[in-house]
């Protein structure tokens, strides 16, 4: 028969198809046995009207066999077959609804599938093949009919011999060269690896031979090769079964064979939505994070399944970046998806899956706050950075689904408290949520400027993580209790009473403000402490900077020389300052070396660098001589 042309749209999607719509050649066998396996269902819903036919479920099966001595392999159904006119129709017009367009303008109209064509992923082929031989009986057909092409040039339709209903297509497989490896198409276990990775769970079997050593009989030590024919596919995947057949041991084997982890998952979520968009979802919780969770090479995102079979193996758009430690896959049958099936192509529909699943990993967390706490407090060890990551991230448009799931350490109780917790807990007049900074909880339990806000009885959260205070200014407020630092500016903590009696006098003003002079360009002011009440001195600060967030920000590549408004107060009560108040009035050397020396020494107290040490210690040898 003379050899038929494609048409030119066809021509130029299939030069596409092989050279650049697909980012792996592999995925070549997984659009056959897609295909393969629609002509099976094709058979079964014909079954359904048609009381002739008789669907046996093992009756039905795609098979793949190789002949590597003429590099050969088929791909075969016992699918509902072609017609000479549907081999024409589905492989002579590659997706004839208009692919190439969608291909170029990147969108699809509703209504139009274009995955459900037979002509665009059976195209895959040519990735790795010179040839494509395609064999097809038609159901209630007598005459089989050949599809042959070797590529662009076109293809040929002519009879041929089939005795069984069913589809049979058969790829010489490319010569390997220095930069291509064809061959690998040829090996059974690679093969075997292709299918497990994309076809797994396509719900007929898959049949191929499969060679493997056993112990010879009547031997303890001899083994043969024995070759066998086996289901290579596992058909029906866990996420389909019903819960109340699976155990906790079936879930987290699960997880092991999928490779999620090395650890064993702190709980799973098993869900099935049957709404607006059609999906179910297995979603693991891991115990320890991976070794690069928390650097830029680390890729978020779910497995994502169409009717079973793989579409990718990292969909990140799926879970938000807050929730990027969460393991696990996501099936639909809804999904549009682009010629390769290896893009998605509507938003609303990813959207409201990962609206869903947002919520259900929230209520799973939650849940685990609530009831077991030691479990949600190793979680936390392992992601809660990523949570307030969370909070300060968009803007802190994500604050209010976090924020009951943040933890700090409490001064009062000594452990991890939410702060729910805290404000359950806090007195009658208290109008705040006290909070301190540092670099450990100890450090922290030492810092001047907690000593009022302990004698009033108030509980502080202790932040010792960089991002901490950053999810905290973004949150603002707690159940309408604002933030504030103990460091703050206006911890506004003081008695009237107190405060009138303690005026500062025109003396002590004048020793602040040459303290001021004397640290110009270091600290905004010099001014008495009403906080303090055993350390002489100690640094605050004003805006929305603070002294901890300097630190953060100046470790920064790209920073930019942030500073706070420092203050340095001063306790009127402490010894040091009557010392202070002799040098203003008898030694301007004096006071110049205390005032530094204070400084640098509240400087050291908050975990900052000194300015000019060697100063700093002439400054002190000369105070103790």
């Amino acid at each position: 028969m003379a050899k038929q042309q494609f048409e030119a749209e066809s021509k130029r999607l299939l030069d596409l198809m092989i050279n650049s719509i697909y980012s792996k050649r592999e995925v070549f066998l997984r659009e056959l046995i897609s295909n393969a396996s629609d002509a099976i269902d094709k058979m079964y819903y014909r079954a359904l009207t048609d009381e002739s036919i008789t669907f046996n479920q093992s009756d039905y099966y795609i098979r793949i066999d190789l002949d590597k001595e003429n590099r050969q392999l088929t791909v075969s159904d016992t699918g509902i077959g072609m017609t000479k006119e549907e081999l024409e129709s589905n492989l002579g017009i590659i997706a004839k609804s208009g692919s190439l367009a969608f291909k170029t303008e990147n969108e699809i109209k509703d209504g139009h599938d274009i995955i459900g064509q037979f002509g665009v992923g059976f195209y895959a082929a040519f990735m790795v093949a010179d040839v494509v031989s395609v064999k097809s009986k038609a159901l209630n057909e007598d005459q089989a009919y050949q599809w042959y092409s070797e590529g662009a040039d076109g293809y040929t339709i002519e009879p041929c011999d089939k005795e069984t209903v069913g589809t049979e297509i058969t790829l010489t497989i490319k010569e390997s060269s220095d930069e291509d490896d064809y061959d690998q198409y040829l090996d059974p276990f690679h093969l075997q690896t292709i299918v497990k990775t994309y076809s797994d769970f396509i719900r007929y079997p898959i049949k191929m031979e499969v060679s493997e050593q056993k112990l010879k009989e009547g031997t303890e030590d001899e083994y043969e090769t024995i070759i066998e024919d086996k289901t290579i596919n596992s058909m029906v995947p866990i996420w389909k079964k019903n819960k109340a057949e699976l155990s906790e041991e079936d879930y987290q084997q699960f997880y092991q064979e999928k490779h999620y982890g090395f650890d064993t998952p702190l709980t799973y979520i098993h869900t099935s939505v049957d709404g607006n968009v059609r999906y179910q979802a297995i979603l693991y919780i891991p115990e320890s994070a991976p070794y690069d969770y928390y650097s830029a090479e680390y890729e978020k995102g779910l497995e994502l399944y169409s009717s079973g079979v793989l579409i990718m193996n990292k969909a990140p758009e799926l879970i938000p970046d807050y929730f990027s430690f969460v393991k696990g896959l996501v099936d639909s049958e809804d999904l549009s998806l682009n010629i390769s099936r290896e893009m998605l192509q509507h938003d609303r529909q990813l959207k409201l899956i990962e609206k869903n699943l947002t919520r259900k990993i929230k209520q799973e967390l939650q849940k685990m706050l609530n009831n077991d706490r030691e479990k949600y407090e190793k979680f936390y060890s392992a992601f809660g950075r990523q949570l307030k990551f969370g909070v300060y991230n968009d803007f802190g448009q994500n604050k209010d689904t976090l924020k009951d799931l943040l933890l700090f350490y409490s001064s009062t109780e000594k452990k991890l408290v939410s702060l729910k917790e805290y404000v359950e807990r806090m007195k009658e007049d208290q109008t705040s949520i006290y909070y301190a900074t540092g670099e450990s909880n100890a450090k922290i339990e030492r810092l001047p400027q907690t000593e009022m806000v302990q004698e009033k009885g108030f509980e502080i959260l202790y932040l010792t993580d960089d991002i901490d205070e950053f999810a905290i200014k973004m949150l603002a407020e707690y159940d309408d209790k604002e933030f504030k630092s103990v460091s703050s500016g206006d911890l506004d903590l003081e008695d009237d009473a107190d405060d009138e009696a303690e005026k500062v006098s025109e003396d002590d003003q004048e020793l602040f403000n040459k303290m001021k002079e004397i640290l110009k360009g270091k600290v905004t002011d010099v001014r008495r402490s009403k906080r303090l009440k055993s350390h002489p001195v100690c640094l605050t600060n004003e805006g929305e900077i603070s002294i901890e967030m300097e630190k953060v920000l100046n470790m920064m590549p790209d920073n930019q020389g942030i500073q706070a408004n420092k203050i340095l107060e001063i306790n009127t009560k402490h010894e040091i300052f009557q010392t202070l108040k002799d040098s203003f009035t008898k030694d301007d050397q004096k006071i110049e070396q205390y005032t530094n020396i204070l400084y640098n020494q509240a400087l050291l107290i908050e975990g900052l660098p000194i300015e000019d040490p060697l100063s700093y210690t002439n400054d002190v040898w000369e105070v103790m001589k």
